[in-house]
């Protein structure tokens, strides 16, 4: 029972600091800057699942089920204490967490479904850049695919994230 209880709290841990991890990772400004993302909730919500996405396809090639879960909680726990902080309402939280889930789910299909950098770059330009053709959407996802064959060589136990370097304009 104490080692299950243990094991429950190291995965927690792990998923806090991987949460930390892409969070940090996403709020980078080159992204910004230099790629056209919005400096908005939705831009900065989107650049989040992209990573996210990221590292859940890496959990689940390991099979860290139990982990990925963990993961995904801890992602929606900073959501609904974002909103919270954003003045949303007991009453009306739960709307909104699920109108986050919908499309934390939605994209995830998306980004799983493109298998090469033109469906990703297609994937991005549907939904982070909100259907606009922005020339930083090549760049963008030549840099997820390549943050993908980074992730797949790094051990995610640790809770430490390495996406390869950042992207760079065209």
């Amino acid at each position: 029972m104490l080692n299950a209880l243990r094991r429950s709290k190291e995965r927690q841990l792990t998923a806090s600091r991987l949460n930390q991890a892409l969070v940090t990772r996403a709020r980078e400004p080159v992204f910004f800057l230099r790629l056209g993302v919005q400096d908005t909730l939705d831009g900065r919500f989107d650049l989040v699942v992209v990573h996210a996405w990221l590292v859940l396809d890496r959990l689940a090639a390991a099979g860290e089920t139990a982990l990925s879960q963990a993961f995904v909680d801890t992602i929606f726990i900073t959501f609904d204490e974002a909103l919270r902080e954003l003045g949303a309402g007991d009453i009306g939280i739960g709307k909104r967490v699920k109108k986050l889930a919908k499309a934390f789910y939605g994209r995830m299909q998306a980004y799983g479904d493109a298998k090469d950098a033109a469906a990703m770059e297609a994937a991005l330009i549907r939904n982070l850049y909100r259907g606009a053709n922005e020339p930083g959407a090549k760049a963008l996802a030549r840099y997820v695919l390549a943050a993908k064959a980074r992730l797949a060589a790094s051990d995610l136990e640790t809770g430490n994230l390495d996406f390869g370097p950042l992207p760079e304009e065209e």
